[in-house]
C-alpha cells in the first residue's frame, strides 16, 4: 500500500489532491442544499430540474472552451482563477439564501455562472494529473487523486444534508464557497510550467477540430463517449429530480444526504480496489462494471426500505469508480499531451451534453408515467447500454500500458 500511495510524496501532486478534494468537500453539499432551497421556495419536480438543468447546461456550452484554453494557457492558473471566481459566486448565493432573498429565477441565473466558471477548469483539472507525477507511478496518482476526491465527497453528501435539515440551504453553499478559496490556493502553489504544443494553432475552431479528431481516431474513445451521452440522458434526472423527492419524501432530508454518502463509499471502495487490482484489459473490466449503477435507481423504484437503497447506491458508486479509474488511465496513457485538455473537454461535452435535457424531461415524463416506473426504465437502460459496449473489439482489447522503472523522474 506504500508503493502504491507513492505519489503523494510528490509536492504538486498533493497540491493537486488538496485542491481537489478540498473543492468536491463543498461540491458535494451544493446539490443536496440547491434541491431542497428550490422544494422551500415552492418549486415542483419540473422547476427543480430545469434548475439544475440549467446548471448542466451551462458546463456543456463552456467546457469546450476551457478544453481550448487548458491547452493554450497556464493549466494551474486557468484553475485558480476558476476556483477563485466560483468562490465568490458561491459566497452571493449563500449570502442571498441566507437573507431570505432568493428566488428560483435568482438561483438558476447563479448557478449558470457557476457552472460556467467551474466548466472552464474541468479538462483542465484532469489533464493535470500527468505533469505532477513520473510516468511509473501514474496509475497510482489516478487511483488515489479519485480516492480523495470521492472521500471528500462522502463527507460533504452527509454533513451537508445533516446541515441542510438542521439550518437551511444557506450555511451549505456558504461552506461550498470557502472550499473554492482553500483549492485556489492549493492551486496557486503548483509550480507546473505550461508548455505550448505544437497543434495548438491560431483559431479556437482550429484546435478544437484537432481534439475531435483525435477523439474519432480512437473506436473505443468515440464509442465509450457516446454511451456515455445515453447513460446521462437518463440517470442525471433520477439522482438530480427524482431522489431528492422520493428519497427525502420516503425517508427524510437527511436520508437523502446519507443515500449520497452511501454512492461516494462505494467509489473509494472502489477506487482501493483499483489500487491494487490492475487488469490487463482494464477498460473491457470498467465497462463490465459499469453496469452495475442500475443498483441504484431500481433500488429507489422497487423498495421501501432504507438499507436497500444505502446498498444500491454503494454497488453504484463502486461499479463506477472501478470504469472511471480504467476509463481515465487510457485517456492519459493514449492521448498525446499537447492535446489530453481538448480530449478531456469532448469526453465531458459528450457525457454530459445530454445531461440538461434529462433533468428537463424528467419530472413531466416521471409524473405523467410514475414515479417508480420510470426510475425502473433509467435502470434498464444503464445496464443494457454498458453490456453493449462491450461488442466493440475496440473497447474489449485496449491493453493497459506497463509502467516504465520507478527510477525514471519524467513526468508521465
Amino acid at each position: 500500500m506504500t508503493d502504491r500511495l507513492g505519489p503523494l510524496r510528490h509536492r504538486d501532486f498533493r497540491l493537486l489532491v488538496a485542491g481537489t478534494a478540498t473543492s468536491s468537500l463543498g461540491n458535494a453539499m451544493a446539490p443536496v442544499a440547491l434541491a431542497f432551497a428550490v422544494i422551500d421556495l415552492g418549486g415542483s419536480a419540473q422547476e427543480l430540474g430545469l434548475v439544475v438543468a440549467a446548471f448542466a447546461l451551462a458546463e456543456v456550452v463552456t467546457v469546450l472552451f476551457g478544453g481550448v484554453l487548458g491547452d493554450r494557457v497556464s493549466r494551474k492558473v486557468l484553475m485558480e482563477g476558476s476556483a477563485g471566481a466560483c468562490a465568490l459566486v458561491q459566497a452571493v448565493l449563500a449570502a442571498v439564501l441566507l437573507t431570505g432573498a432568493a428566488s428560483i429565477a435568482l438561483l438558476t441565473a447563479m448557478g449558470v455562472v457557476t457552472g460556467c466558471l467551474a466548466a472552464l477548469s474541468g479538462p483542465s483539472s484532469q489533464a493535470m494529473t500527468r505533469l505532477t507525477v513520473p510516468a511509473a507511478e501514474l496509475a497510482s496518482a489516478v487511483s488515489v487523486r479519485r480516492i480523495g476526491q470521492t472521500g471528500s465527497q462522502i463527507v460533504g453528501f452527509s454533513v451537508g444534508g445533516v446541515l441542510v435539515a438542521a439550518a437551511g440551504p444557506g450555511w451549505a453553499i456558504a461552506v461550498d464557497a470557502a472550499t473554492y478559496a482553500v483549492a485556489a490556493g492549493c492551486y496557486a502553489a503548483l509550480r507546473v510550467p505550461h508548455v505550448r504544443g505544437a497543434s495548438v494553432g491560431a483559431s479556437v475552431l482550429g484546435d478544437l477540430g484537432v481534439g475531435l479528431r483525435e477523439v474519432l481516431s480512437r473506436t473505443w474513445l468515440w464509442l465509450l463517449i457516446g454511451q456515455a451521452l445515453l447513460y446521462h440522458l437518463v440517470y442525471g434526472g433520477a439522482q438530480g429530480v427524482l431522489g431528492p423527492i422520493v428519497v427525502g419524501d420516503g425517508f427524510g432530508r437527511a436520508a437523502w444526504g446519507w443515500a449520497l454518502a452511501s454512492l461516494m463509499a462505494g467509489f473509494v471502495v472502489g477506487g482501493l480496489v483499483t489500487l491494487r487490482w490492475r487488469p490487463r484489459h482494464g477498460l473491457r473490466v470498467g465497462v463490465a462494471m459499469l453496469s452495475l449503477t442500475a443498483a441504484f435507481p431500481l433500488a429507489m423504484a422497487v423498495s421501501d426500505q432504507l438499507v436497500v437503497v444505502l446498498l444500491g447506491a454503494f454497488v453504484h458508486g463502486f461499479g463506477l469508480e472501478v470504469f472511471s479509474v480504467a476509463w481515465d488511465l487510457s485517456i492519459q496513457q493514449n492521448v498525446p499531451e499537447d492535446r489530453l485538455a481538448r480530449v478531456y473537454s469532448f469526453d465531458q461535452v459528450g457525457s454530459f451534453v445530454s445531461r440538461p435535457v434529462g433533468l428537463a424531461l424528467t419530472g413531466p415524463v416521471a409524473e405523467a408515467v410514475g414515479y417508480d416506473r420510470w426510475l425502473l426504465v433509467v435502470g434498464g437502460v444503464m445496464a443494457a447500454s454498458s453490456l453493449l459496449a462491450l461488442l466493440s473489439r475496440d473497447v474489449r482489447r485496449l491493453e493497459r500500458h506497463a509502467p516504465p522503472p520507478l527510477g525514471v523522474d519524467a513526468p508521465a
